[in-house]
């Protein structure tokens, strides 16, 4: 028997092999090793590990904490202030910039290169492309917060100590208590920035611009942090997607509340549902045989 007529068995044998599609974890791994080599996005991981470092010597440094800040005042007593200050400052830009990097460009870069025909040729559909970008945009995204956050933390912890914290209400927090309530605090930032990462997949998408889905979903935060600080427009505040970021402070008063927090999650997953669903309804009608 031949080697030629052995395969030919063996493929007999298992007549689905050669029919078998990618699904849309094959296609996970397509996106994840682009974004592996893309060096935009090796470098914001980079930075989001190297730049907290330098920001806590730099405030650590400073003979005048930035008391405009409650958390900014006490930088220098505890090393789970600076965190919380951190925390509070990227919630207005930086978060949304940091996911928009990759999930604002993720699907525009299709369109700017022309190669949605060479995507869509590898036997995979759109609805698995489509699911594939953004559960890479969404780990990119959390990649970046707990990066920042291990970072911030670790490094105030080394400089500056663990000392207690005063929380909210003037209530001192001792070491052991204050740490879990941080990390808390940090983890709070998960859904409003998966509700960012669905705004920048819905403008890569619309606008075919990588420009406009980066730049896109920090001049929304902007606007929304704007909104949110004007007064009677509570009704209002309570649906923009800046306003979970602040669902932390329930955790650090005496008496611990949790409506801000579970009305946050409430907001974020509307907005992630609605972008998502007008993002993949623009991209299943698109006609993309030009490119």
């Amino acid at each position: 028997m031949t080697a030629t007529t052995s395969a030919r068995i063996r493929e007999v044998r298992r007549p689905g092999a050669a029919n078998r599609r990618p699904g849309t974890p094959t296609a996970l791994r397509w996106e994840l090793r682009k974004l592996a080599a893309q060096a935009r996005a090796r470098y914001t991981l980079l930075g989001s590990l190297l730049a907290p470092v330098l920001l806590v010597l730099v405030l650590d440094g400073q003979q005048r904490p930035p008391k405009d800040n409650i958390y900014g005042r006490h930088i220098h007593d505890s090393g789970y202030a600076m965190p919380l200050l951190v925390l509070g400052f990227a919630a207005q830009w930086v978060f949304p910039l940091l996911t928009a990097l990759v999930a604002g460009d993720i699907f525009a870069s299709e369109d700017q290169h022309g190669t949605w025909k060479t995507v869509l040729t590898r036997s995979v559909s759109r609805t698995q492309i489509f699911w594939a970008k953004t559960v890479a945009s969404v780990l990119f995204a959390l990649s970046v917060l707990l990066l920042l956050a291990a970072s911030t933390i670790t490094a105030s912890s080394l400089i500056v100590g663990r000392q207690s914290l005063v929380g909210l209400t003037g209530q001192l927090l001792p070491s052991h208590a204050a740490l879990p309530l941080v990390l808390a605090s940090w983890a709070t930032a998960i859904a409003p920035l998966i509700g960012f990462t669905a705004v920048a997949v819905l403008l890569s998408v619309v606008s075919r611009n990588p420009a406009v889905g980066v730049v896109g979903p920090v001049v929304i935060g902007l606007v929304m942090q704007l909104a949110g600080s004007l007064g009677g427009l509570d009704a209002v505040r309570h649906l923009l997607l800046t306003t979970p970021f602040e669902s932390w402070h329930g955790l650090l008063t005496e008496d611990r509340f949790s409506g801000p927090l579970i009305d946050g999650l409430l907001v974020s997953a509307g907005w992630t549902v609605v972008c998502l669903a007008v993002a993949y309804a623009v991209l299943r009608r698109r006609d993309i045989t030009g490119g």
